[in-house]
């Protein structure tokens, strides 16, 4: 069951801006522990394939109503991740600042990862905000680290998801990136690769029209990992569901 946090911890997560930054860390992270479960966190591996020493067992409902409590602080938030406690590290990219994250700061975050849970967190809620994004696409993609990969083709799909105002250039312009990618056979990387692609082939029905040709190619290799992209790809952009987003978006 979740507990309330004690009156003296709740004052100090709302301290506001102005409050101590030693404060407000310390006040987060008790928090943080006061509504940790450990039967949620000894399952994270086993279920969710989340492996990490440093978890807590805190729950995303949790971690995103405290965030809404804390609003934005990019200082906060770096305090948070040199923690290095799984769900303070989560939360940080939920109360950071997008237009004060650096590309260093992206890269140094970027070599933290060691879990899917993470990378994928941070990607879609605070990295595909920056103006740095597309270059640390352009730079993870072609890393070797599993997570370090992992993270540019999670950040490629999540700007392709969550970016409506741009044509589709900058992304059918690093479908090769995708095909380049697509032999990683590499659990976390090939899933990624997937995800990529479909979110760019759910874009509009030009998207697609490209990510399904690149599917195609990709499903008729003959090594397998290709080939089980390939045919994920082709059986997503194929539902119902994402039929009917595609259209919408016409």
């Amino acid at each position: 069951m979740t507990r309330a946090p004690s009156k003296a911890i709740a004052r100090k997560v709302d301290a506001g801006p102005m409050g101590p930054l030693a404060e407000r860390v310390d006040a987060a992270l008790a928090w943080l522990r006061a509504h940790a479960s450990a039967p949620r966190r000894d399952e994270m591996g086993p279920r969710y394939g989340i492996h990490t020493d440093h978890a807590l067992g805190v729950s995303m409902a949790d971690l995103q109503r405290l965030a809404r409590e804390l609003g934005r602080h990019h200082e906060l938030a770096a305090a948070l991740w040199s923690s290095g406690i799984y769900e303070a590290r989560l939360l940080a990219a939920l109360v950071d600042e997008p237009e004060r994250v650096t590309a260093a700061q992206m890269d140094r975050w970027c070599r933290d990862f060691d879990n899917w849970g993470i990378c994928d967190t941070v990607c879609m809620h605070l990295f595909d905000r920056s103006p740095h994004a597309f270059s640390k696409v352009d730079a993870w993609c072609a890393g070797r680290g599993e997570f370090v990969r992992r993270a540019g083709f999670a950040l490629l799909a999540s700007l392709a998801l969550h970016d409506r105002g741009s044509d589709d250039t900058a992304y059918l312009e690093r479908l090769p990136l995708v095909e380049q990618a697509a032999d990683d056979e590499r659990n976390f990387v090939k899933k990624a690769v997937s995800w990529a692609l479909r979110a760019i082939g759910s874009r509009n029905p030009q998207a697609r029209a490209a990510a399904v040709q690149l599917a195609r190619r990709l499903a008729a290799s003959a090594d397998a990992t290709p080939r089980w992209i390939g045919k994920d790809v082709l059986r997503a952009l194929a539902s119902a569901a994402t039929l009917k987003r595609v259209a919408r978006r016409a």
